[in-house]
């Protein structure tokens, strides 16, 4: 299922936005505009699917730390703004984190709504922890004209429809901190919500240290797909190398990457690459000798040009540590993995966005802050860019 559009709503520099989502989206802007943060409300989701939402956001501090904070509470004679509280939200509005994502399966497919929003326990509750995120609602709607609510939450009550259309209390043991997507069973479209979500892949920026899992042997099992943190990098180089006995367009992009350099790789109980210079033919450089940038190019090409690319590929920054000669190399690995995945991009550099919108047409959206929180340029109200309509 593809994702076509995202809302995010009271998320630390994000009061609320909707934004479409294309099969290849690419975000662009400077420092502390907001970038990762919508990033992070696409990881935020995944969380929800795999049960670890409290979790995830305890590591940020709580809910405390994560909730919008902004808002233009003082007045333009700097007084106070009537129309806002004083913990930036306008009046009226609930002091919750909000995330709403919809998605199709295929252009006419089975087109799903999925709303969560998670808020402080009551006082009176007792199977809590102060700050530990509580959900609040929780829905899935199969969004056709008249949308119909396959799942239902409110706090601790949960309503599904069964084969047959009919609404019933859902017979499922879930906590206050627990998303019923991530413990629900027998409602197929909650299941394939879940299934699509936990599919998706994020990818920071990889370590590069001496102590990296990039730099480590793998072990020689066949992976479709690079892990988030690349430890099964060589296994995946060796996929395509061995099992699908294919790296033409692989070994094409590291010889225009890297002089001409060839791609070796070693295959035994564990699996080790490295690259052979065209200057120093006889010697092979393993993944502990080659530099930081060096191993950054060749861990994206693994997320983007691997066996089998997951349903959707999330990249935040990947221009990290990367010499400015390779970003119109990496542009091109972006763009043919949108050929077979949804791809999204959050980018400083807007060489890197001219150069995929170059090779794929797509525009780049320059992500703004304003008084009202974390923005994209040219969106209206409603969700939509003009120059898409």
């Amino acid at each position: 299922m593809s994702v076509t559009d995202l809302t995010i709503q009271g998320y630390r520099s994000v009061r609320r936005i909707t934004m479409p989502l294309r099969q290849l989206t690419v975000l662009v802007g400077g420092n502390g505009v907001g970038k990762t943060n919508l990033y992070r409300g696409l990881e935020l989701l995944q969380a929800a699917a795999r049960g670890t939402l409290a979790e995830d956001l305890a590591r940020e501090g709580g809910l405390g730390s994560v909730f919008w904070a902004g808002g233009r509470n003082l007045s333009a004679d700097g007084g106070f703004d009537p129309m806002y509280r004083t913990d930036g939200y306008r009046k009226g509005e609930a002091n919750r984190l909000a995330l709403e994502i919809s998605l199709e399966e295929g252009e006419t497919g089975l087109p799903l709504r999925y709303r969560l929003e998670v808020g402080f326990p009551p006082k009176e509750a007792a199977a809590a922890f102060p700050n530990e995120a509580q959900v609040k609602l929780e829905s899935l709607l199969l969004a056709r004209r008249k949308p119909v609510a396959l799942m239902e939450r409110k706090d601790a009550a949960i309503w599904v429809r069964d084969a047959e259309g009919v609404r019933e209390a859902a017979d499922v043991d879930v906590l206050p901190s627990e998303t019923a997507l991530s413990r629900l069973a027998g409602v197929p479209e909650v299941a394939m919500l879940r299934e699509t979500l936990l599919g998706w892949r994020f990818y920071h920026g990889f370590r590069t240290d001496a102590d990296s899992p990039l730099r480590q042997p793998a072990r020689a099992v066949t992976a479709p797909a690079l892990g988030a943190s690349g430890d099964n990098l060589g296994a995946v180089l060796a996929t395509l190398r061995f099992i699908r006995e294919d790296t033409t367009d692989l070994d094409g992009l590291i010889a225009d990457a890297f002089g001409g350099a060839r791609l070796d790789v070693e295959l035994g109980e564990f699996i080790r690459f490295g690259l052979r210079y065209p200057e120093m033919p006889k010697r092979t450089f393993l993944a502990h000798e080659l530099s930081d940038g060096t191993l950054q190019f060749l861990a994206l090409a693994g997320a983007l040009m691997a066996y089998r690319l997951p349903p959707f590929i999330a990249l935040n920054e990947p221009e990290t540590s990367l010499h400015p000669s390779l970003l119109p190399l990496l542009a091109r690995m972006i763009v043919g993995a949108a050929g077979r995945s949804q791809v999204w991009v959050v980018t400083h550099s807007q060489e890197l966005a001219a150069a995929i919108a170059d090779l794929s047409g797509v525009v780049p959206r320059t992500v703004i802050r304003t008084d009202e929180g974390t923005w994209l340029e040219g969106l209206s109200q409603v969700g939509h860019f003009p120059d898409e309509l």
